[in-house]
């Protein structure tokens, strides 16, 4: 029963990853495109160290897993944030864009 669950959280985790693959594609405005990576690699990423937890024997590779995801929701939101800096910073058509002026 354990195994069916976290082959469920992959499949999950994997439809994630594609989907975001799929907005980063598509997606025209940087802003955008961030917005997809984000939710991918914090949703996605989440998603399979969960099925992979679930797998685990002992709790030391458990204790990795959740170390691992912690790393990602920490840093993902700071590399987010200095990408959208950026792009403020360096679009001439920002304001236009944002506010429509």
């Amino acid at each position: 029963m354990r195994e069916i669950l976290a082959i469920v959280f992959f499949i999950a985790g994997m439809v994630v990853f594609l989907l975001s693959v799929l907005g980063i594609y598509r997606l025209k405005y940087v802003m955008n495109r961030m917005h997809a990576a984000a939710m991918g690699d914090t949703l996605g990423l989440g998603l399979i160290v969960i099925g992979l937890m679930m797998i685990g024997q002992d709790g030391f590779h458990i204790a990795k897993y959740v170390l691992v995801i912690l790393f990602f929701w920490l840093s993902s939101p700071i590399a987010s944030h200095m990408i959208g800096k950026v792009e403020m910073l360096t679009n001439k058509d920002y304001d236009e864009r944002v506010h429509g002026k």
